[in-house]
């Protein structure tokens, strides 16, 4: 549950405390909304503590608007109570003295939060018994563009940052490891963990590994991670894209999940040295719940249009609902051991995905086929990007037909509720019907003359 307040009624006093024992000064105040982007206040530390404790409220629209502010869900918009996250805080990289600070609905709105969606997950696989550890790694590239220069080339014909890049290229992690080592340097100090970082597939390319930490965590890092990392490359006159496929020439950016079960005593659920391929029973059934469910649940964890485009042939991103031992063509890639690095890689999801969606599917998925005994289906064979295995079910194709199958689903409607799935397919689709309605260059080159 979202609060901040004791058994006594103090709000938040705890935390204040702490705050103000570290010198911070200033906090920033932040609510995601439905596509993940940062919504936030900042105040001065006094006047956040007196807004946090006199029953807050902040207009009821962040849920219902899409990535370009526009109104797309229904009225009235009025404001609605929030409650701030004590165990979020942590320091803003940005600015001395400052932290940033979590914050939801605690009204009606509650119901359609993508983070509070995941905090049911963790609860409920807290309820059989599970601890969860996650950790996200991201592809981005960087381009060699400033705002100004975006807008008048309108988006088209960008330059990219270190465009003789190879991948994993030694050369160009020597030549951009001051770069590299400052944008590590912001994240660590954002209290984000971070694995690796360096040079990755090609020209403007870079890859992050986060370290693994509880499920919310490492939820708030990864997407943290994607707007720090745009900050501080914005500071540089750069920019960060994201964006699963930025062109045709451009390689498909994975936001991968690595997950495991634990029991209390972090003890890896998963590993079990005398079954095959140290899978744990716990393991299998997991494994074969998300393999099952993937096909119905995909909007979740590819909640844009852009994400389609990189399911298609020529990318490493997997087209079906498949699994394999250490097979980076498949959906799940299990990794079965030793016991301390026992665990799933959730390989459809990219470098665009809503971390807290796409935990929460996974969880949710994961503890379905656990209790429901789900078998685990034959791994699947061959390794090449383009290798589409038979009889295995395949994935929606696109934005419009993955929105209808997950609100279609029942499981989806019984593990998440009617009301957030109503409410994120309504979004779906009207972010669907915005880009169907534009026209890019290279379909009017495609067809103006010839047709």
């Amino acid at each position: 549950m979202v609060s901040g307040r004791t058994a006594g009624g103090q709000p938040y006093n705890e935390l204040f405390s702490k705050l103000t024992a570290d010198g911070v000064e200033v906090v920033h105040l932040g609510i995601f909304d439905v596509d993940c982007v940062l919504r936030e206040r900042r105040f001065g530390i006094e006047q956040a503590r007196r807004f946090l404790q006199n029953d807050p409220t902040f207009v009821n629209v962040l849920h219902k608007w899409d990535v370009g502010d526009n109104v797309t869900g229904e009225g009235p918009f009025v404001g609605e109570t929030i409650a701030a996250d004590p165990d979020s805080v942590r320091p803003y990289p940005f600015e001395p003295n400052a932290s940033l600070l979590l914050a939801d609905y605690a009204g009606p709105s509650r119901a359609t939060s993508a983070r509070e969606l995941l905090r049911t997950q963790i609860e409920r696989a807290r309820g059989l018994g599970f601890e969860i550890k996650a950790a996200f790694e991201f592809e981005f590239i960087l381009l060699a563009e400033t705002p100004e220069t975006l807008r008048q080339k309108n988006f088209d014909n960008l330059d990219l940052f270190a465009p003789d890049n190879r991948c994993w290229s030694g050369l160009s992690s020597a030549v951009h490891s001051e770069l590299v080592a400052g944008l590590e340097s912001a994240l660590t100090h954002g209290g984000i963990g971070v694995e690796a970082l360096g040079m990755e597939l090609g020209p403007g390319c870079l890859e992050a590994t986060l370290s693994a930490t509880h499920p919310m965590a490492a939820a708030d890092e990864a997407a943290l991670f994607r707007l720090y990392t745009k900050a501080f490359c914005r500071t540089r006159d750069l920019t960060a894209s994201f964006m699963a496929q930025l062109g045709a020439a451009s390689p498909g950016l994975s936001g991968h999940l690595h997950l495991s079960l634990c029991d209390a005593d972090g003890g890896n659920l998963f590993f079990d040295e005398n079954a095959p391929n140290s899978m744990s029973p716990a393991f299998g059934n997991f494994v074969g719940g998300v393999t099952q469910l993937t096909p119905e649940l995909l909007a979740l964890c590819a909640h844009t249009v852009n994400a389609y485009r990189r399911l298609t042939p020529g990318n490493w991103a997997p087209r079906t609902a498949s699994w394999a031992v250490q097979n980076y063509a498949s959906a799940v890639r299990v990794v079965p051991g030793p016991e301390p690095v026992c665990r799933m890689e959730y390989r459809v999801s990219a470098s665009d995905t809503n971390p807290y969606l796409t935990l929460a599917m996974i969880v949710a998925a994961g503890l379905h086929g656990i209790e429901n005994a789900t078998a685990l289906p034959a791994p699947m064979e061959g390794g090449g990007p383009d290798d589409t295995p038979e009889g295995v079910p395949t994935l929606p194709h696109d934005l419009y037909e993955a929105a209808h199958r997950l609100s279609s689903s029942d499981t989806a409607r019984t593990l998440f509720g009617d009301t957030f799935i109503d409410h994120f397919v309504q979004s779906r689709l009207h972010e669907e019907t915005t880009l169907r309605r534009h026209v890019s260059g290279f379909e009017i080159a495609r067809y103006l003359e010839a047709i």
